[in-house]
């Protein structure tokens, strides 16, 4: 985990003078960016969970990414948080086959019923049971969690499962298709 943190807490000074907040990974380049999300610092009410006592919007963020290798043929997208106590931490979004056409996911794009994201996208179940973004609920009084989104870039077109499959599934079948991986990595805590 500290070096999953370590590196995501690389920020780019162009994401500082854009409003925007970059992480990459520093050996390729890869990168993740957010509008709405600063490496490091809390996320907004609009990403956070509207139930068990939170009162969010439950919208995934604008998600951006750029530099990927050139053997790419498509993305995934998971959002983990390491801190949840459970054991084994927590699964929010989980997002596969995303076109390698495709750089950016729309604010609101992991809710199911909004159909935001692009065409060919498929969404693995979370934690909290169906498919589509899960935000941030710690519990309260628990120091802030850390919730890392991650963009992976594959070598496959296709992962070989099927829609709402459990996160651990995804990243099983994902786990020997990753060429790069890049870690925007933020908190939140009531």
């Amino acid at each position: 985990m500290n070096g999953v943190i370590a590196n995501a807490i690389l920020v780019l000074m162009v994401g500082l003078t854009s409003g925007e907040s970059i992480s990459a990974d520093d050996e390729t380049g890869f990168r993740i960016a957010s509008p709405t999300l600063t490496e490091g610092k809390s996320m907004l009410d609009e990403q956070v969970l509207d139930s068990f006592g939170c009162t969010g919007r439950n919208q995934s963020p604008d998600l951006r990414w750029m530099r990927a290798p050139s053997e790419t043929k498509s993305y995934a997208i998971t959002l983990y948080d390491p801190d949840a106590p459970t054991g084994s931490g927590w699964w929010h979004w989980v997002v596969f086959d995303i076109p390698v056409t495709v750089s950016e996911l729309v604010a609101g794009a992991g809710d199911p019923g909004k159909h935001l994201l692009p065409t060919g996208c498929r969404q693995g179940r979370t934690d909290f049971g169906p498919p589509g973004y899960g935000g941030p609920c710690p519990p309260a009084g628990d120091p802030p969690h850390h919730y890392l989104f991650t963009v992976y870039a594959l070598d496959t077109d296709k992962l070989d499962i099927g829609e709402g499959a459990s996160p651990a599934m995804v990243g099983f079948v994902m786990h020997r298709h990753i060429l790069v991986k890049a870690v925007l990595a933020v908190t939140y805590g009531r």
